[in-house]
């Protein structure tokens, strides 16, 4: 199911060569429990400055983020560059924030989880804090991360066996999108969502920005504290890259709002127009 063939959801909009769904956290809870309530299958994709710029380079990871049904603003700056660019996103909605608000409604509406990513010892650490923090959740099942791509059609089988609405993923870009792309409706969730590090932050492992920082867009700042020489080069190199591709799209955008609607033998529609040459010479 593709967001924008629900009548009630905003078209989706074209972005620095990718799409968006133009939709607020409430929406996007609402569409996923929508999705479990009707039985379809509905995969989420998010979208921040990094995987943005992986995906003009990357065409696999391009077309499966492309397939999802409901693609997200995780990023900030994917919010900005949409105001910029005049093709507003209502706000961001972060893959963690819909991760943690999709766990309370599947507490509530007792909906079945499952958990498929991380270290064992990651995982066992989120498990013990989502338990603690959702009580009433119903955990179907989960497996670390740790599994190569002979061993996918058995943790395909696994989860299915499980018979999850939910499915969670805590794996890096692109295994998790292109893992989604492959196996995700195999798995028989309803709702597959691809949310990065989350397990990490969850579990205690990394620190999640405060949120002074996230509304500012400097989350990647506070990351790159955290791990200078793991991401402080990668942070630099992508977001440069990225402000790149928003000033080419502005660039391009300027340029065409400024040509004729329409042109015939070469010459401008309006050309022959009563008093187009007076215009012209004025």
């Amino acid at each position: 199911m593709v967001m924008a063939e629900d009548a009630r959801a905003p078209a989706r909009r074209s972005l620095l060569g990718v799409c968006v769904d133009p939709l607020s956290m409430t929406q996007a809870v609402r569409g996923c429990t929508d999705a479990v309530e009707r039985g379809r299958y509905l995969s989420v994709g998010m979208l921040n400055a990094a995987k943005v710029v992986a995906m003009h380079k990357d065409e696999p990871l391009r077309q499966a983020v492309g397939r999802c049904g409901m693609i997200l603003a995780d990023g900030q700056s994917v919010v900005w560059a949409s105001r910029l660019l005049g093709a507003p996103l209502p706000e961001r909605v972060a893959g963690i924030d819909l991760f943690t608000a999709l766990l309370g409604a599947a507490s509530g509406r007792r909906y079945r989880v499952y958990f498929l990513g991380a270290r064992p010892d990651v995982l066992h650490r989120m498990l013990a804090a989502v338990r603690r923090g959702y009580p009433d959740l119903i955990v179907a099942g989960a497996r670390d991360g740790y599994f190569g791509a002979q061993a996918e059609p058995d943790v395909v089988a696994g989860i299915r066996r499980a018979r999850p609405d939910l499915l969670f993923m805590g794996m890096s870009t692109p295994r998790k999108e292109l893992f989604g792309a492959r196996w995700g409706e195999q798995t028989g969730a309803a709702v597959v969502h691809g949310v990065g590090g989350s397990f990490d932050i969850l579990g205690g492992l990394t620190r999640r920005a405060p949120l002074w920082w996230q509304r500012h867009g400097l989350e990647w700042l506070y990351r790159a504290a955290q791990e200078p020489g793991r991401l402080g080069r990668r942070y630099l190199t992508t977001n440069t890259a990225f402000l790149a591709l928003v000033a080419r799209e502005a660039a391009a955008r300027k340029l065409s709002d400024g040509r004729p609607a329409a042109r015939r033998d070469g010459v401008p529609a309006d050309a022959s127009a009563p008093g187009a040459a007076e215009r012209g010479s004025r």
